[in-house]
């Protein structure tokens, strides 16, 4: 299982962390060892000092498919749930600084949170809404039509580079609003008014 995850796909995200707006979709990848279990707290790893949170909306693959074309795209997923990319922003910006890979950064255990899945028909998914909230205070609100590039228009691109296949998991990027957690923080994510996802951080 693959974890493929899209950087900077919301304009005021890209703002607010002042980087430069890509032409293409950015995409990195997290190991399947990121998956934060069920029910357990995200631990802030001892090298990090800076851990944000990031609410993403997340596509699970249903088929394996090679080279797919955007109209065909909506046939390889029938589930949407919803996330977070946690991100040490401290390293990040260090890794950045020396042109070096993000993935110390961004693929440490327990980074990815993967919550509640649900069929694609209950979405509009041409506008899909979700929310972040950290302890009860809204932190994130999301609308997928602000997408730079859209679902299908991601599984297209990144099939390209990446066979997908059964269980592969995209994170479509993260609006603006995103920040630090530290411990005891609790974070609810919501999606289209249902709760996905609850993590107390520690």
């Amino acid at each position: 299982m693959k974890i493929i995850c899209i950087g900077r796909n919301y304009a005021k995200h890209i703002e607010e962390l002042k980087n430069e707006r890509p032409t293409e979709p950015l995409v990195f990848l997290k190991p399947d060892s990121a998956i934060l279990l069920k029910k357990m707290p995200f631990f802030i790893p001892p090298f990090s000092n800076v851990i944000d949170y990031e609410v993403e909306v997340l596509v699970k693959i249903n088929r394996v498919g090679k080279h797919i074309d955007t109209k065909f795209a909506h046939k390889y997923y029938d589930e949407i749930g919803l996330g977070i990319d946690f991100t040490d922003r401290e390293l990040q910006s260090e890794l950045q600084a020396k042109g070096l890979p993000w993935e110390k950064s961004k693929g440490f255990d327990g980074s990815a949170v993967a919550g509640n899945f649900y069929p694609k028909e209950q979405f509009d998914l041409e506008n899909i809404k979700f929310q972040l909230f950290k302890n009860d205070e809204l932190v994130q609100n999301g609308e997928s039509k602000y997408m730079l590039w859209k679902i299908d228009e991601l599984i297209a691109y990144v099939s390209q580079y990446f066979t997908l296949k059964k269980g592969d998991l995209i994170f479509t990027g993260t609006p603006a609003g995103v920040g630090k957690v530290v411990p005891n923080d609790v974070l609810i994510g919501m999606l289209e008014g249902e709760e996905s996802f609850r993590v107390k951080v520690k």
